[in-house]
């Protein structure tokens, strides 16, 4: 579906992947790191710099994608990278991987399928670019994120004890593509 999102702000045409009641998943442009940039000081405590997200963008494209509501304004986003090194599923075997590095939807748009859609699509991108499995870091302590992975079949290979800054710990999960 080709959409031209809030016109008076953004001349480019839109191409959304799919779509969740009133917001759109897309791929992400350019320009939106900014909004990205701020969702991720807004929703996660862990934070990258400017030049890693843009590389981030430059490198894996179809698995950065975003969400956005029927104003055209960002409110989500997953950013990937696509490696190559061992299985996390397989015993001593390589495999190229996709790794989901960050996940965030704004709180006020959460529990709408926004995460799971934007996982999704990354997942589908991800299979586009040769990965056989994925996987993702996620603080133990969050539970609606933990859920959602394992609904989307994510298996918890790993505990990483003092993973984060804070010193909390992060399960290693991973799912076959």
């Amino acid at each position: 579906m080709i959409s031209c999102s809030n016109p008076g702000v953004r001349a480019v045409q839109n191409i959304f992947l799919r779509r969740v009641g009133e917001y759109g998943i897309r791929k992400c442009l350019l320009e939106d790191l900014p909004s990205i940039i701020s969702i991720n000081w807004a929703a996660l405590p862990e934070h990258y710099s400017d030049s890693f997200f843009e590389e981030r963008l430059r490198e894996s494209p179809e698995t950065f994608l975003v969400a956005e509501d029927a104003k055209g304004t960002i409110i989500g986003y997953v950013m990937c990278r696509i490696e190559y090194g061992f299985s996390h599923l397989k015993r001593y075997g390589l495999a190229r991987k996709g790794h989901v590095v960050s996940v965030a939807v704004l709180e006020a748009h959460r529990g709408k399928g926004i995460g799971k859609a934007l996982m999704e699509e990354a997942l589908k991108g991800m299979k586009e670019r040769g990965c056989s499995e994925t996987y993702l870091e996620v603080r133990v302590s969050n539970d609606s994120a933990i859920t959602m992975y394992k609904n989307l079949g994510f298996q918890t290979v790993t505990t990483h004890h003092g993973y984060y800054r804070d010193g909390e710990d992060a399960y290693l999960m991973s799912k076959a593509l």
